[in-house]
Protein backbone atom coordinates (compact mmCIF):
# COMPACT_ATOMS: atom_id res chain seq x y z
CA UNK A 1 0.00 0.00 0.00
CA UNK A 2 1.03 3.55 -0.88
CA UNK A 3 1.49 6.14 1.93
CA UNK A 4 -1.82 7.58 3.40
CA UNK A 5 -2.02 11.17 4.88
CA UNK A 6 -2.54 10.92 8.26
CA UNK A 7 -5.50 12.59 10.25
CA UNK A 8 -5.44 14.82 12.94
CA UNK A 9 -2.08 16.48 12.98
CA UNK A 10 -0.81 19.99 12.96
CA UNK A 11 1.95 21.96 10.66
CA UNK A 12 4.41 23.69 12.63
CA UNK A 13 7.62 25.28 12.02
CA UNK A 14 10.52 24.00 9.86
CA UNK A 15 8.41 21.48 8.72
CA UNK A 16 7.67 20.26 11.61
CA UNK A 17 4.06 18.33 12.96
CA UNK A 18 2.08 17.80 15.52
CA UNK A 19 0.18 14.40 15.79
CA UNK A 20 -2.83 14.72 17.43
CA UNK A 21 -4.29 11.81 17.43
CA UNK A 22 -2.76 9.99 20.66
CA UNK A 23 -2.36 11.67 24.04
CA UNK A 24 1.53 11.94 23.74
CA UNK A 25 1.01 14.76 20.83
CA UNK A 26 4.17 14.01 19.72
CA UNK A 27 6.19 17.23 17.93
CA UNK A 28 7.54 15.15 15.06
CA UNK A 29 10.89 16.57 12.87
CA UNK A 30 10.68 16.05 9.21
CA UNK A 31 12.15 12.60 8.22
CA UNK A 32 11.30 11.25 11.76
CA UNK A 33 8.83 9.01 13.27
CA UNK A 34 6.69 9.04 16.13
CA UNK A 35 6.90 7.05 20.00
CA UNK A 36 4.54 4.59 17.76
CA UNK A 37 6.29 4.25 14.95
CA UNK A 38 4.17 4.04 12.43
CA UNK A 39 3.62 7.86 11.66
CA UNK A 40 6.51 9.38 9.72
CA UNK A 41 6.66 13.48 8.86
CA UNK A 42 7.80 13.35 5.05
CA UNK A 43 8.41 17.45 4.27
CA UNK A 44 6.31 18.47 6.40
CA UNK A 45 3.34 16.38 5.62
CA UNK A 46 2.31 13.44 8.42
CA UNK A 47 1.84 10.01 7.08
CA UNK A 48 0.48 7.11 8.73
CA UNK A 49 2.75 4.05 7.97
CA UNK A 50 0.80 0.86 8.37
CA UNK A 51 -2.77 2.11 6.24
CA UNK A 52 -3.78 -1.25 4.57
CA UNK A 53 -1.28 -3.81 6.32
CA UNK A 54 -2.89 -6.38 8.75
CA UNK A 55 -0.82 -7.72 10.84
CA UNK A 56 -3.44 -10.22 12.40
CA UNK A 57 -6.90 -10.85 11.31
CA UNK A 58 -9.01 -13.56 12.28
CA UNK A 59 -12.93 -14.38 13.73
CA UNK A 60 -13.23 -13.69 17.42
CA UNK A 61 -16.52 -14.41 19.73
CA UNK A 62 -17.57 -10.72 20.62
CA UNK A 63 -17.01 -12.34 24.40
CA UNK A 64 -12.78 -12.50 23.90
CA UNK A 65 -12.67 -8.37 23.58
CA UNK A 66 -14.36 -9.04 25.93
CA UNK A 67 -17.43 -7.50 25.59
CA UNK A 68 -20.27 -8.99 27.55
CA UNK A 69 -23.20 -6.90 27.50
CA UNK A 70 -22.84 -5.78 23.66
CA UNK A 71 -24.25 -7.81 21.37
CA UNK A 72 -23.89 -11.10 22.76
CA UNK A 73 -22.76 -14.15 21.23
CA UNK A 74 -22.26 -12.20 18.11
CA UNK A 75 -19.04 -12.85 16.04
CA UNK A 76 -16.29 -10.55 14.64
CA UNK A 77 -13.44 -10.06 12.36
CA UNK A 78 -10.69 -9.19 14.34
CA UNK A 79 -8.31 -6.73 13.02
CA UNK A 80 -4.84 -5.56 13.98
CA UNK A 81 -1.80 -3.03 12.76
CA UNK A 82 1.10 -2.75 13.71
CA UNK A 83 2.59 -0.81 15.99
CA UNK A 84 1.45 0.94 19.56
CA UNK A 85 1.56 3.97 21.74
CA UNK A 86 2.54 2.00 24.98
CA UNK A 87 5.21 -0.01 25.85
CA UNK A 88 3.94 -2.65 28.11
CA UNK A 89 6.79 -4.75 29.50
CA UNK A 90 3.99 -7.30 29.71
CA UNK A 91 2.60 -7.35 26.29
CA UNK A 92 1.20 -10.53 24.96
CA UNK A 93 0.99 -9.14 21.38
CA UNK A 94 4.71 -7.53 21.31
CA UNK A 95 5.75 -8.97 18.19
CA UNK A 96 3.29 -7.24 16.00
CA UNK A 97 2.86 -3.91 18.82
CA UNK A 98 6.88 -3.34 19.86
CA UNK A 99 8.02 -4.49 16.16
CA UNK A 100 10.07 -1.57 14.44
CA UNK A 101 9.65 -2.76 11.42
CA UNK A 102 6.28 -1.70 10.01
CA UNK A 103 4.54 -5.13 8.56
CA UNK A 104 1.82 -6.95 7.51
CA UNK A 105 -0.37 -8.25 4.66
CA UNK A 106 -2.49 -5.93 2.03
CA UNK A 107 -6.05 -6.27 3.22
CA UNK A 108 -7.78 -3.00 2.89
CA UNK A 109 -11.37 -1.90 4.05
CA UNK A 110 -13.00 -3.54 1.85
CA UNK A 111 -11.44 -6.35 1.97
CA UNK A 112 -11.93 -6.76 6.00
CA UNK A 113 -16.00 -5.76 5.38
CA UNK A 114 -16.45 -8.67 2.40
CA UNK A 115 -14.55 -11.19 5.15
CA UNK A 116 -16.31 -9.94 7.62
CA UNK A 117 -19.59 -10.64 5.83
CA UNK A 118 -18.66 -13.62 4.41
CA UNK A 119 -17.54 -15.31 7.84
CA UNK A 120 -20.67 -14.50 8.83
CA UNK A 121 -19.65 -11.87 11.27
CA UNK A 122 -21.88 -9.12 13.13
CA UNK A 123 -18.79 -7.07 13.69
CA UNK A 124 -15.55 -5.85 12.75
CA UNK A 125 -13.12 -5.28 16.03
CA UNK A 126 -10.32 -3.55 15.77
CA UNK A 127 -7.91 -5.01 18.47
CA UNK A 128 -4.67 -6.89 19.35
CA UNK A 129 -2.42 -4.15 18.70
CA UNK A 130 -3.77 -0.19 19.63
CA UNK A 131 -6.27 0.99 17.14
CA UNK A 132 -5.36 4.38 17.85
CA UNK A 133 -2.35 4.64 16.07
CA UNK A 134 -4.19 2.86 13.13
CA UNK A 135 -6.98 5.13 12.82
CA UNK A 136 -7.18 6.26 9.27
CA UNK A 137 -7.18 2.41 8.72
CA UNK A 138 -9.80 1.68 11.69
CA UNK A 139 -12.52 5.00 10.43
CA UNK A 140 -12.22 3.62 6.62
CA UNK A 141 -13.13 0.30 7.48
CA UNK A 142 -15.55 1.69 10.05
CA UNK A 143 -17.54 3.67 7.92
CA UNK A 144 -17.70 0.88 4.90
CA UNK A 145 -18.39 -1.07 7.92
CA UNK A 146 -21.58 0.39 8.85
CA UNK A 147 -23.10 1.08 5.56
CA UNK A 148 -23.44 -2.74 5.34
CA UNK A 149 -24.67 -3.40 8.43
CA UNK A 150 -21.75 -4.04 10.78
CA UNK A 151 -20.70 -2.56 14.35
CA UNK A 152 -17.53 -1.75 15.14
CA UNK A 153 -15.93 -1.75 18.30
CA UNK A 154 -12.49 -0.71 19.69
CA UNK A 155 -9.90 -3.03 22.10
CA UNK A 156 -8.03 0.31 23.22
CA UNK A 157 -5.51 1.65 26.31
CA UNK A 158 -7.81 5.22 25.71
CA UNK A 159 -5.12 6.85 25.63
CA UNK A 160 -6.64 8.90 22.27
CA UNK A 161 -7.27 12.65 22.50
CA UNK A 162 -10.81 14.00 22.93
CA UNK A 163 -10.27 15.09 18.91
CA UNK A 164 -9.50 11.02 18.17
CA UNK A 165 -12.72 10.23 20.06
CA UNK A 166 -15.30 12.92 18.16
CA UNK A 167 -13.60 11.82 15.00
CA UNK A 168 -14.30 8.09 15.05
CA UNK A 169 -17.41 8.01 17.67
CA UNK A 170 -19.88 8.05 14.83
CA UNK A 171 -18.88 4.94 13.40
CA UNK A 172 -17.83 3.33 16.72
CA UNK A 173 -20.72 1.38 18.25
CA UNK A 174 -18.80 0.02 21.73
CA UNK A 175 -15.06 0.08 23.07
CA UNK A 176 -13.40 -2.42 25.50
CA UNK A 177 -11.04 0.14 27.49
CA UNK A 178 -8.08 -1.75 28.84
CA UNK A 179 -6.28 -0.91 32.47
CA UNK A 180 -2.80 -2.05 33.79
CA UNK A 181 -1.90 -1.92 37.34
CA UNK A 182 -5.78 0.09 38.55
CA UNK A 183 -4.38 2.81 36.59
CA UNK A 184 -1.78 3.00 38.78
CA UNK A 185 0.42 6.50 37.21
CA UNK A 186 3.77 5.11 38.64
CA UNK A 187 2.87 1.81 37.35
CA UNK A 188 2.18 3.40 33.91
CA UNK A 189 5.41 5.12 33.89
CA UNK A 190 7.71 2.67 35.01
CA UNK A 191 5.96 -0.50 32.97
CA UNK A 192 4.69 0.71 30.03
CA UNK A 193 6.37 4.00 29.80
CA UNK A 194 3.28 6.09 29.83
CA UNK A 195 3.76 9.84 31.31
CA UNK A 196 0.06 10.36 32.68
CA UNK A 197 -2.91 8.63 32.85
CA UNK A 198 -5.32 11.54 32.77
CA UNK A 199 -5.89 11.88 29.17
CA UNK A 200 -7.59 7.86 29.74
CA UNK A 201 -10.45 9.08 31.36
CA UNK A 202 -11.19 12.23 29.75
CA UNK A 203 -11.25 9.79 26.96
CA UNK A 204 -13.75 7.72 28.60
CA UNK A 205 -15.27 10.57 29.15
CA UNK A 206 -15.60 11.72 25.48
CA UNK A 207 -16.66 8.14 24.44
CA UNK A 208 -19.55 8.07 26.84
CA UNK A 209 -20.61 11.74 25.77
CA UNK A 210 -20.79 10.43 22.81
CA UNK A 211 -22.90 7.24 23.55
CA UNK A 212 -20.30 4.78 22.51
CA UNK A 213 -21.11 1.67 24.46
CA UNK A 214 -18.01 1.04 27.29
CA UNK A 215 -16.60 -1.95 29.20
CA UNK A 216 -13.66 -1.06 31.28
CA UNK A 217 -10.75 -4.39 31.98
CA UNK A 218 -8.05 -3.68 34.62
CA UNK A 219 -5.47 -6.31 34.51
CA UNK A 220 -4.25 -6.87 37.82
CA UNK A 221 -0.40 -7.56 37.96
CA UNK A 222 1.37 -9.43 41.08
CA UNK A 223 3.41 -7.34 43.60
CA UNK A 224 3.43 -4.39 41.07
CA UNK A 225 -0.05 -3.61 40.69
CA UNK A 226 -2.28 -5.34 42.31
CA UNK A 227 -3.51 -2.45 44.88
CA UNK A 228 -7.07 -3.30 46.14
CA UNK A 229 -6.79 0.47 47.04
CA UNK A 230 -6.22 1.55 43.21
CA UNK A 231 -9.35 -1.23 42.40
CA UNK A 232 -11.69 0.38 44.59
CA UNK A 233 -10.69 4.08 43.40
CA UNK A 234 -11.28 2.76 39.43
CA UNK A 235 -14.37 1.28 40.90
CA UNK A 236 -16.10 4.69 42.14
CA UNK A 237 -14.57 6.38 39.39
CA UNK A 238 -16.23 4.11 36.82
CA UNK A 239 -19.35 4.34 38.85
CA UNK A 240 -19.74 8.07 39.59
CA UNK A 241 -18.50 9.15 35.26
CA UNK A 242 -19.48 6.26 33.28
CA UNK A 243 -22.37 4.46 35.70
CA UNK A 244 -23.07 1.82 37.84
CA UNK A 245 -23.84 -0.42 35.20
CA UNK A 246 -20.77 -0.16 33.37
CA UNK A 247 -19.25 -4.08 33.24
CA UNK A 248 -15.62 -3.97 35.17
CA UNK A 249 -13.74 -6.77 34.22
CA UNK A 250 -10.52 -7.64 36.23
CA UNK A 251 -7.78 -9.91 34.46
CA UNK A 252 -5.96 -12.55 35.65
CA UNK A 253 -1.75 -11.54 34.91
CA UNK A 254 0.02 -14.02 32.51
CA UNK A 255 3.69 -13.80 32.05
CA UNK A 256 4.97 -12.80 29.25
CA UNK A 257 7.67 -10.87 27.07
CA UNK A 258 9.71 -9.49 29.84
CA UNK A 259 8.09 -9.87 32.54
CA UNK A 260 8.17 -13.60 32.76
CA UNK A 261 9.73 -13.82 36.63
CA UNK A 262 6.50 -12.68 38.19
CA UNK A 263 4.00 -15.06 38.95
CA UNK A 264 0.00 -15.01 37.29
CA UNK A 265 -2.61 -13.19 39.45
CA UNK A 266 -4.21 -15.30 42.44
CA UNK A 267 -7.36 -16.54 42.41
CA UNK A 268 -7.65 -15.31 45.46
CA UNK A 269 -6.24 -12.02 44.60
CA UNK A 270 -9.17 -11.64 41.71
CA UNK A 271 -11.49 -12.19 44.04
CA UNK A 272 -10.90 -9.81 46.44
CA UNK A 273 -10.76 -7.50 43.44
CA UNK A 274 -14.24 -8.42 42.79
CA UNK A 275 -15.65 -7.70 45.77
CA UNK A 276 -13.75 -4.79 46.43
CA UNK A 277 -15.92 -3.28 43.04
CA UNK A 278 -18.74 -4.81 44.13
CA UNK A 279 -18.82 -3.79 47.31
CA UNK A 280 -18.53 0.22 45.56
CA UNK A 281 -21.39 -0.55 44.01
CA UNK A 282 -20.51 -1.84 40.72
CA UNK A 283 -23.59 -3.88 39.08
CA UNK A 284 -21.70 -6.16 36.79
CA UNK A 285 -18.22 -7.16 37.76
CA UNK A 286 -16.45 -10.28 36.20
CA UNK A 287 -13.52 -12.16 36.57
CA UNK A 288 -11.14 -12.92 33.26
CA UNK A 289 -8.96 -14.95 32.12
CA UNK A 290 -10.21 -17.68 35.16
CA UNK A 291 -12.44 -20.83 32.60
CA UNK A 292 -15.30 -21.85 34.89
CA UNK A 293 -15.14 -19.40 37.81
CA UNK A 294 -18.50 -18.50 38.86
CA UNK A 295 -17.62 -14.53 38.06
CA UNK A 296 -17.55 -15.19 34.50
CA UNK A 297 -21.09 -15.12 34.83
CA UNK A 298 -23.85 -12.54 35.29
CA UNK A 299 -25.96 -12.35 37.89
CA UNK A 300 -29.10 -9.79 38.17
CA UNK A 301 -28.28 -6.96 41.01
CA UNK A 302 -31.48 -6.51 42.23
CA UNK A 303 -32.54 -10.67 43.45
CA UNK A 304 -28.98 -12.42 42.30
CA UNK A 305 -30.61 -14.63 40.00
CA UNK A 306 -28.24 -16.10 37.53
CA UNK A 307 -28.71 -14.86 34.32
CA UNK A 308 -26.40 -15.32 32.28
CA UNK A 309 -23.79 -18.33 32.60
CA UNK A 310 -20.42 -18.54 30.97
CA UNK A 311 -17.58 -20.66 30.43
CA UNK A 312 -14.64 -18.83 29.24
CA UNK A 313 -15.64 -17.25 25.79
CA UNK A 314 -18.83 -19.38 25.70
CA UNK A 315 -22.32 -18.39 26.65
CA UNK A 316 -22.84 -21.93 28.58
CA UNK A 317 -26.77 -20.39 29.54
CA UNK A 318 -28.91 -17.57 28.52
CA UNK A 319 -31.25 -16.96 31.23
CA UNK A 320 -33.67 -13.35 30.53
CA UNK A 321 -36.73 -12.42 29.16
CA UNK A 322 -37.02 -11.06 25.36
CA UNK A 323 -36.74 -7.36 26.46
CA UNK A 324 -33.58 -8.41 28.50
CA UNK A 325 -35.21 -8.40 32.10
CA UNK A 326 -34.19 -10.99 34.80
CA UNK A 327 -37.02 -13.98 34.54
CA UNK A 328 -37.38 -13.65 38.58
CA UNK A 329 -37.97 -10.34 39.40
CA UNK A 330 -38.10 -8.39 36.16
CA UNK A 331 -35.29 -5.89 36.65
CA UNK A 332 -34.29 -4.56 33.69
CA UNK A 333 -30.28 -5.55 32.71
CA UNK A 334 -28.26 -3.76 30.36
CA UNK A 335 -27.39 -5.47 27.20
CA UNK A 336 -26.82 -3.41 24.11
CA UNK A 337 -28.06 -5.18 21.07
CA UNK A 338 -29.09 -8.15 19.78
CA UNK A 339 -28.40 -11.68 21.33
CA UNK A 340 -26.95 -14.16 18.65
CA UNK A 341 -26.27 -17.86 18.63
CA UNK A 342 -22.85 -18.71 16.88
CA UNK A 343 -21.98 -21.90 15.81
CA UNK A 344 -18.36 -20.72 16.36
CA UNK A 345 -16.69 -22.00 19.57
CA UNK A 346 -13.70 -21.33 19.25
CA UNK A 347 -11.54 -18.19 17.30
CA UNK A 348 -10.04 -18.79 14.25
CA UNK A 349 -7.02 -16.67 11.89
CA UNK A 350 -6.87 -15.44 9.07
CA UNK A 351 -3.17 -14.75 9.11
Amino acid sequence: MSLHEAMLYEKQKDNKVKCCLCARRCLISDGSQGFCLVRQNNGGTLYTLNYGKAVSAGVDPISKKPLSHFNPGSLVMSVAAAGCNFRCQFCDNWMISQDREVAGKPFPPEEIVKSAKDSMCQGISYTYTEPTIFMEYAYETAKLAHKEGLFNTFVTNGYMTPEAVKAIAPYLDAATVDFKGGGDPGFYKTVSAVPNVKAIYEALKELKLNGVHIEITNLIVPKIGDSMEKIKTMAVWIKNYLGEDTPFHLLRFHPDYKMTTLPATSVEALETAYMTAKNEGLNYVYVGNVPGHPAENTYCPNCNETIIKRYSFDITLWNLTNDMRCPVCGQQIPIKGKVYQSSLRFPYALF
